[in-house]
């Protein structure tokens, strides 16, 4: 696969978790889960954008530049914050259909990001470095997946920190 491949298939893998956050972002019944899906919606369709600019700078010079790229994977700050206020629905219980939305958002991201590290792996370093970013990136968005999951499964983790300690 060379470097303009890549890029092509990386903007079809985004444009597809664009479309499960946005069906995930319709159907959830929780509004904590609305609002989760439509920040990766929304980051999502931003990798798109970028995926595309870099794509008409390979075309135009046969070169691509890694350009800064954010993420809404969030800071420790605010994780420590989302664990103090997930007391509230610990206890609750997720309907099977929230569960098969977040189960399918994390088939997706780790999809998806099993490609990147393939791409990552695969390609000369000129084009390696374009999708570094997009690794990391990915495994913070199953991350952000597999906490929801846990938060409203009740089974006491959020972001693999374990909310209700047995130890003495």
């Amino acid at each position: 696969m060379n470097v303009e491949e890549a890029i092509q298939t990386a903007i079809q893998y985004e444009k597809r978790v664009v479309q499960v956050y946005e069906e995930a972002a319709r159907a959830s019944g929780d509004q904590t889960g609305k609002k989760i899906f439509g920040v990766l919606v929304k980051e999502e369709q931003q990798h798109v954008a970028y995926l595309e600019s870099r794509l008409s700078e390979w075309k135009a010079t046969g070169h691509v530049t890694a350009a800064a790229l954010g993420t809404v994977v969030p800071s420790r700050a605010r994780i420590d914050e989302g664990v103090r206020t997930l007391q509230s629905r610990v206890a609750r219980k997720a309907p099977e259909a929230e569960m098969r939305l977040l189960k399918r958002a994390l088939d997706v991201e780790v999809e998806t990001s099993a490609f990147y590290a393939r791409v990552v792996r695969e390609l000369p370093p000129e084009g390696r470095e374009l999708f570094e970013r997009f690794v990391e990136i990915e495994q913070g968005h199953q991350a952000i997946v597999q906490a929801e999951m846990n938060a409203v499964a009740g089974n006491g983790y959020w972001f693999d920190i374990p909310e209700i300690s047995m130890e003495m």
